[in-house]
């Protein structure tokens, strides 16, 4: 019987204990419930649960992770009439972290745990970026840089060395793995609107609408340059178009750009090719900013070559062929420059770089209505904001927009 109580409890309670304790910071912060402490220390307990649970145990703990951060991913599913396939690509994500939790087991050492851990960090499976252990003190007193990581689980596995109320001792290095407050820099000189749409994905591509879509985007450019805006800012794909495809519309912008500058989510067409792009209008001019990372399995088959091939074609119909820019586009605004960041783009660290010291992202969260999709989102663009000392100017639709720093 104690046998049997000892292998329910590691197979079915402690796990869930430790994904709730690691994700929980998300939740909280979706509820706008956050906790400095709360996460400070649930996150210490997450991480001393993986460097000291069973090994049976690591593996269910990495499914109910992969779910709790991960089970909305398969919601944009259903606008390819692939509805069905939701339920199978969370499970898909579960047992894909499964994994990348689970080799912690293929040791009992704590220490070689952390090691494992560690070397976690910089694989991202599938190239998708999202599972950042160390985002579970962005929004606590821990730190988060590699360094300060390091320094929580080597700290967090000594403590096997001791026993009984000793194991408190070789916890003392974690003082040094406090973050002190984060100081953002100062906003810019520039008065930006960030446009907030909340247009259902089903309703967005729909023919019918592109209208209303349009004459929105247009009251809320007309609003901002009676607010005396420099600039106005629409979220990815505002305009739901080939914007070179219509010069009447790029003429009305062009025109309003005399008065404010514009930049604007859309799709370009070029050679053939396809982008996701933004477009700015600035005094008459119009500089197109072309996406330089692709979202996986959005716009992009992470798979082989004959693989992609083959899934764009009858799974997504052609939906994910878009391409790519060399390098990032900047823009000068009133003296101050930005860099254009389109969705994903704002939570790869590529684009975080020492002379991008403000970006401006834009975002459809649409996809994934209703969801945590946003909210982890915005922790991701903070963790790489404060990491490289950046402010991130926010446009979306479905949810997320702001300042984030």
């Amino acid at each position: 019987m104690k046998l049997q109580s000892k292998t329910t409890f590691e197979l079915l309670v402690l796990p869930l204990l430790i994904a709730i304790a690691f994700s929980a910071f998300i939740y909280w912060e979706h509820f706008h419930l956050t906790s400095k402490v709360l996460n400070t220390f649930m996150g210490l307990g997450a991480l001393y649960g993986l460097l000291h649970a069973p090994k049976r145990t690591l593996l269910i703990a990495g499914f109910w992770i992969g779910l709790l951060w991960c089970y909305w991913i398969g919601y944009s599913f259903q606008y390819y009439g692939l509805g069905w396939a939701k339920p199978w690509v969370a499970l898909g994500f579960g047992v894909v972290y499964a994994l990348y939790y689970g080799s912690m087991g293929l040791t009992h050492n704590p220490f070689l745990r952390g090691a494992i851990l560690f070397v976690l960090t910089y694989f991202w499976p599938m190239d998708f970026n999202w599972m950042q252990p160390e985002l579970i003190f962005v929004e606590s007193y821990m730190g988060f840089e590699k360094w300060q990581f390091a320094l929580i689980l080597a700290t967090l596995a000594s403590t096997s060395l001791f026993v009984k109320y000793r194991k408190i001792i070789p916890l003392l290095p974690l003082i040094f793995a406090i973050q002190p407050t984060y100081t953002p820099p100062q906003k810019p000189d520039v008065r930006i609107k960030l446009v907030s749409t909340d247009i259902s994905q089903d309703l967005k591509w729909q023919e019918s609408m592109m209208g209303d879509i349009i004459n929105e985007n247009f009251h809320q450019i007309d609003l901002a340059i009676n607010q005396g805006y420099d600039l106005v800012v629409l979220p990815e794909s505002a305009f739901v178009i080939y914007m070179n495809h219509y010069p009447d519309i790029e003429e009305q912008l062009l025109k309003r750009s005399q008065k404010i500058a514009i930049l604007t989510g859309t799709l370009h067409e070029e050679d053939s090719l396809h982008y996701n792009v933004s477009y700015l209008f600035n005094k008459g001019e119009i500089t197109v900013a072309k996406k330089t990372i692709l979202v996986p399995f959005g716009e992009y088959i992470p798979l082989p070559k004959i693989l992609q091939d083959w899934v764009n074609r009858h799974v997504f119909e052609g939906g994910s062929n878009f391409v790519t820019a060399e390098k990032p586009t900047d823009f000068i605004i009133k003296g101050v420059k930005f860099r254009n960041a389109i969705c994903y783009e704002a939570t790869r660290e590529e684009l975080y770089t020492p002379d991008a010291k403000y970006l401006i992202a834009m975002s459809n969260n649409g996809w994934f209505e209703p969801s945590i999709e946003p909210t982890l989102q915005n922790l991701l663009i903070r963790f790489y904001a404060r990491k490289n000392g950046s402010m991130v100017f926010h446009a979306a639709n479905g949810g997320g927009s702001g300042i984030v720093y």
